[in-house]
């Protein structure tokens, strides 16, 4: 689990989210998409990701970004919400954070919300600051 639900792991004050952000092993994502279409889900493939749709208002995102490939390793067991899952580890949830926030071709609305995950990471963790690229830092502290 990474992205908004990884945050709200982490920080202190859970937010709504309307899609679940996950990485599987790269070997594994079309075994997860065939699954999840068996399951009714409908899947779209990105640049970035395969987003699938089921039933209900929440999607799933599987990222399929280079940056991510490595969280699994480093990742930590969790109850959401009463499902047992691992979460991205502390410092790989704010690392994908900055990531979104410093991705340009988002929607402006989507990197202020990243600004905003990332500033309640830090209040909820001190010592994350430390790993903030020094513009960010500057603009957490504003």
């Amino acid at each position: 689990m990474i992205g908004g639900l990884a945050v709200n792991y982490w920080a202190k004050e859970p937010m709504a989210t309307a899609d679940v952000d996950v990485v599987i092993a790269a070997e594994r994502v079309d075994d997860a998409v065939k699954a999840l279409r068996a399951a009714g889900f409908t899947a779209k493939k990105f640049k970035w990701s395969v987003n699938l749709k089921g039933h209900s208002k929440i999607s799933v995102q599987i990222s399929t970004e280079e940056a991510y490939r490595e969280f699994p390793g480093r990742s930590t067991p969790a109850d959401i919400h009463g499902i047992l899952m691992r979460v991205a580890s502390l410092p790989d949830t704010l690392r994908g954070k900055i990531l979104a926030w410093q991705d340009a071709e988002r929607r402006p609305s989507k990197r202020q919300k990243d600004l905003l995950d990332i500033m309640r990471l830090v209040e909820a963790h001190p010592n994350l600051r430390k790993l903030l690229p020094a513009d960010l830092a500057k603009k957490i502290e504003a």
